[in-house]
């Protein structure tokens, strides 16, 4: 069944008492219905794939992961919502008239899928630190084994968490919560919290290593934070410290992970991002019995969808009314 793609497009006009036409890409007709409510000066317009480039041509917002060639044929566009936390695929583009060299304003679902993906790493973590996934299989073969049992107590222990934005803030008021002392690795200067020891950055990463019990990746993909823990940083982690990565594949080297299990440097490992993603069959990540694969479903719950859908409609209404729009991206520096 060939999918349809919904476009909210805002239609540019010099008066706010006259409609604005909208284009969001979402095979959701609920959530289309939820968006129409959002303000009164706003149209939306459903389109197909064939009259997609023809109904942006007029609109002032488009909503979805936007294409170099959407960018172009939108003349008037002054506003792309990403469906998602991330924007690196709408920003490392090709082509002189892309989105980061636009004047269009982006925002993105920035914190949205903020809990979830904090409890997700937790998860991974307790599920490497009590020893789950033996007695997982233990259940497979109705074995009660109780000795011997190496499970490891977070109190007192240290994490390092690399992304000290929405997500990474959630992760350590969860990891401070079990108890661990938290140190947050970021380019931004993060107001003081008690949830968090100090917060250094990312050219300090390399002095904090050595002292992580686990250590955490929740940074956005940006061309600066590309692959920033590398084969030296693996091998500065302490012996028998974890691993767990849910924001982007593309910060850590996956190789170097890879070597760091094999030589049994690392505990354990949890990745819900892998690059490449989806990670092939085949790979030798699959082998190890310490490591956690989940396929990028971290930000995955019961109540998400919701909240990405309040924020995206409340920012039709702002744009509507010409307020200012919430999570507004800086595209130059991909967050």
């Amino acid at each position: 069944m060939r999918r349809t793609i919904f476009a909210l497009a805002l239609c540019a006009s010099a008066s706010f008492a006259q409609t604005k036409k909208v284009v969001i890409v979402s095979p959701e007709p609920a959530m289309l219905e939820e968006l129409k409510s959002a303000s009164p000066k706003a149209r939306l317009v459903a389109a197909t794939p064939e009259t997609l480039k023809r109904e942006i041509a007029d609109a002032d917002a488009f909503i979805g992961d936007i294409k170099p060639d959407l960018v172009r044929a939108g003349k008037n566009l002054k506003w792309v919502q990403t469906m998602s936390a991330g924007v690196e695929k709408v920003l490392h583009l090709s082509g002189g008239n892309d989105l980061r060299d636009s004047g269009i304003v982006l925002t993105n679902n920035q914190i949205v899928q903020g809990p979830e993906i904090a409890d997700h790493a937790l998860a991974m973590l307790l599920t490497m630190s009590r020893g789950i996934l033996t007695f997982v299989e233990h259940r497979k073969q109705q074995k009660w084994q109780a000795r011997p049992y190496g499970g490891i107590e977070l109190r007192g222990r240290h994490a390092v968490v690399i992304g000290l934005g929405g997500i990474g803030q959630q992760i350590a008021q969860r990891a401070w919560g079990f108890g661990m002392t938290v140190t947050g690795v970021d380019p931004e200067d993060i107001p003081f919290s008690p949830f968090w020891q100090k917060v250094v950055k990312p050219d300090q990463l390399n002095q904090v290593l050595p002292t992580a019990d686990v250590v955490f990746i929740s940074a956005p993909h940006t061309e600066k934070s590309h692959k920033m823990m590398g084969p030296q940083q693996f091998e500065l982690m302490k012996k028998d410290s974890y691993f767990v990565a849910v924001s982007r594949g593309g910060i850590y080297d996956l190789p170097a992970l890879v070597k760091a299990l094999d030589s049994k440097h690392l505990a354990g490992a949890g990745v819900d991002v892998t690059d490449p993603e989806p990670l092939p069959e085949g790979h030798p990540l699959w082998k190890f019995d310490n490591v956690i694969v989940t396929p990028h479903i971290a930000g995955r719950s019961d109540k998400d969808r919701a909240r990405m859908v309040s924020t995206i409609k409340e920012n039709i209404r702002r744009f509507a009314e010409g307020e200012p729009l919430i999570n507004v991206v800086d595209k130059k520096k991909g967050y």
